[in-house]
């Protein structure tokens, strides 16, 4: 079995080091230099994703096909699809890259979302009521780790924006965030990971905690909520959904990630069977495992020069387990390798 996965980041190459105790062979298609999963894939191509000439000796190559962030573009999902087995599907992927499109689908399945309005222009900001702020104005498209937001407290600030396609999403007063991994096989096998709580840093994944420190009725609802969406879908794979939960206990999904994510990173050493090894399973349809939590964990991001402290293997603490991605340049604010503490 050969696995063809789109995207060269740190998901994608810990897909690929799952996969060698699979016994699947990994082939990597990034547009970028130096990505990490280059590092540990069979083989890779770096090549621009509309390169249709690369992407046939990929696609020849390859027996189904994955993705590992999802701002592929959506041609050239469907142009793999019509030859091999994409999943998630491309489809599902359309929805999701537009935020609109993604409220959209979550409020028809009556699982809500906090307010939001559709903007295009400075003009059609400055209609809005101004009890609907303190807001978060969003583009529509591309936007990941706070990229493309804009917080907005009021109408009285300075609010020239560049036309585009928004959304404006009103401020709630959160509580938590907390997030749930999902994954359905192609035999319909589904499966969730207990809920794990988030905190951010300037918008950035800062630490996640599981399980989270949240009552059963919410694990409950989000898990099947999560379970909801997947199934709507028909997707294929590991899906990550995120939530926001306000002060009054109010539960409402943020966003969608349509492939593992990185709040469950610390599902390698807490559970049975990672997110990583999950996805490989039901995309490749192997047979079905069902998550198991060996013990609570806790996994804090490495952002820049953050990374330093722990490179030197020999001031590694006991149940501290150290994953690196093996970036040359720390930049700030970039995702240069995790830690996850394994919790009494």
């Amino acid at each position: 079995m050969k696995l063809g996965i789109l995207g060269g980041g740190q998901l994608g190459m810990m897909m690929c080091q799952e996969a060698k105790d699979l016994k699947i062979s990994t082939f990597i298609f990034t547009d970028t230099e130096d990505s990490p999963a280059t590092k540990f894939s069979d083989e890779h191509i770096i090549a621009q994703y509309d390169d249709y000439e690369k992407l046939e000796k990929f696609i020849q190559a390859c027996d189904v096909i994955t993705y590992e962030f999802e701002n592929i573009p959506y041609k050239t999902l469907n142009h793999i699809f019509k030859k091999k087995p994409v999943y998630p599907e491309p489809q599902i992927n359309n929805i999701i890259q537009d935020r609109l499109s993604e409220k959209k689908f979550i409020n028809e399945l009556n699982i809500p979302t906090v307010p939001y309005l559709q903007i295009e222009d400075t003009n059609q900001l400055l209609l809005v009521e101004e009890k609907f702020f303190p807001a978060i104005l969003k583009t529509r498209r591309l936007g990941y780790d706070g990229k493309g937001q804009t917080v907005i407290n009021s109408l009285k600030e300075d609010t020239n924006i560049e036309k585009n396609y928004y959304i404006l999403e009103k401020r709630i007063e959160l509580k938590t965030e907390i997030s749930v991994i999902t994954v359905r096989y192609q035999d319909n096998s589904l499966f969730s990971y207990k809920p794990i709580e988030n905190i951010h840093k300037d918008q950035i994944l800062y630490s996640s905690t599981s399980p989270a420190s949240i009552s059963n009725e919410l694990q409950t609802k989000a898990i099947k909520w999560s379970q909801e969406i997947i199934e709507t879908l028909n997707y294929v794979g590991v899906i990550c959904i995120e939530f926001f939960l306000d002060k009054y206990d109010n539960l409402f999904v943020n966003e969608i990630a349509p492939r593992v994510h990185n709040s469950g990173h610390l599902t390698i050493e807490s559970y049975n069977v990672s997110q990583f090894q999950s996805h490989l399973r039901a995309v490749c349809d192997l047979s079905p495992i069902d998550p198991k939590l060996k013990s609570k964990a806790q996994m804090l991001n490495l952002l820049g020069e953050d990374i330093y402290r722990y490179r030197d293997q020999t001031k590694i603490e006991k149940d501290l387990y150290f994953h690196d991605y093996f970036k040359k340049e720390a930049k700030k604010g970039r995702k240069m390798g995790h830690v996850t503490k394994i919790l009494a």
